[in-house]
C-alpha cells in the first residue's frame, strides 16, 4: 500500500531547480525595465519638461493608481457618467464597450465579405482598387463623417473601430479562401457536396488560420482608432481622460493613461492570440 501511494503522490514543485532554468526569462525584462525606468529619471531630471516615475507616481496615487474605480461628485451628468471625475477603470471600461461593439460589427462583415471576395476572382479585382484607397485613409479622417452621419461621440467612435479594424479581416480572410487548395474543392464536387455542407467541412476549417490572423490585426487597430477618436471628440474613455489631463496641465496624469492604454492593448492582444492558438491546435 505504501508504494501505490507513493506512485499516487503528486510530485513535488522544486521551485529553485524551476528558477534555475527559466530565471532569466524573468529577470531579462526586470532588467530592461529598471535600466529604462532609471533613463527615464535622469531625462526627466535634466530636461525638467516630463515627470520622471516617481513623480508620476506620487502625483497620481491617490486616488487614481489606488483607486481605479472612484467616482467624484462632479461625474454624474444628464446621461449618467459623464467621465470628468471618474477613475482610469471607467475611462478603460466605457472605451472596451466602444471597441467590442464596433470589432465585433467588423469581424461580423468582415468575415462575410472576405469570404465572398475570395470566393470570386471578378468581384475580388472589382472591388479590390476602391477597397484599397479606402483602407489607406487615417482613422481619423473618418470623424467628420461618423459625427455628420451620427451626430453623437459614441456610435461616431463605434463607426471609426469598425471602418478601421475591418480591412485585416476582409483581406486575410480572402487570401485563405483563395489559398483553399484545389484538391479540397475536387473532392467536394466527387462527393457533391451542398454549398452549406462545403463551407462547414471544407472552406471554414481552411481559412480559419488567415482568418485569424486578420482579427489579431485588427484588434490592435481598434484599440488605437479609439483612443484617438476619444481624444479629438468624446465625453467618457480613456483618449477623453488624457485630452482632459493635458488640457489641465497634468502630464502625470496622461503618462499613467498612456500606461494603462499600453497594458490593455498588450492583453487584448494576447487574448485574441491564446483564442487563435485554442482553435488552431483543436483543429
Amino acid at each position: 500500500m505504501a508504494t501505490v501511494a507513493g506512485r499516487n503522490r503528486l510530485p513535488r514543485f522544486d521551485f529553485a531547480t524551476y528558477f534555475k532554468k527559466n530565471g532569466r526569462y524573468f529577470i531579462a525584462p526586470i532588467a530592461a525595465l529598471t535600466v529604462a525606468l532609471i533613463c527615464w529619471e535622469l531625462f526627466s531630471a535634466v530636461s525638467k519638461s516630463l515627470p520622471g516615475p516617481i513623480q508620476v507616481i506620487r502625483d497620481t496615487w491617490d486616488p487614481l493608481i489606488i483607486c481605479p474605480f472612484y467616482v467624484g461628485d462632479q461625474a454624474w451628468g444628464l446621461n449618467g457618467l459623464s467621465g470628468g471625475d471618474v477613475g482610469l477603470g471607467w475611462q478603460a471600461i466605457a472605451s472596451l464597450i466602444r471597441v467590442i461593439i464596433g470589432y465585433s460589427l467588423a469581424a461580423i462583415a468582415g468575415i462575410s465579405v472576405g469570404v465572398l471576395i475570395g470566393a470570386s476572382k471578378l468581384l475580388y479585382r472589382a472591388v479590390d482598387p476602391m477597397f484599397q484607397v479606402l483602407r489607406t485613409v487615417p482613422p481619423l479622417a473618418w470623424l467628420p463623417i461618423a459625427l455628420a452621419i451620427f451626430r453623437d461621440s459614441g456610435p461616431a467612435g463605434i463607426f471609426i473601430i469598425f471602418v478601421t479594424a475591418i480591412w485585416p479581416i476582409i483581406y486575410n480572410t480572402a487570401v485563405g479562401v483563395q489559398q483553399t487548395p484545389q484538391d479540397y474543392k475536387n473532392v467536394a464536387k466527387v462527393l457533391r457536396l451542398s454549398g452549406k455542407e462545403y463551407f462547414f467541412s471544407i472552406l471554414l476549417p481552411s481559412i480559419v488560420p488567415y482568418m485569424l490572423t486578420g482579427l489579431r490585426l485588427g484588434i490592435g487597430l481598434a484599440w488605437l482608432a479609439i483612443v484617438a477618436a476619444e481624444m479629438l471628440r468624446g465625453d467618457t474613455g480613456i483618449g477623453f481622460f488624457i485630452w482632459n489631463s493635458y488640457n489641465s496641465g497634468n502630464l502625470s496624469e496622461v503618462i499613467l493613461a498612456l500606461f494603462y492604454i499600453g497594458m490593455i492593448g498588450f492583453l487584448l492582444d494576447r487574448l485574441v492570440g491564446a483564442i487563435s492558438s485554442f482553435v488552431a491546435s483543436d483543429r
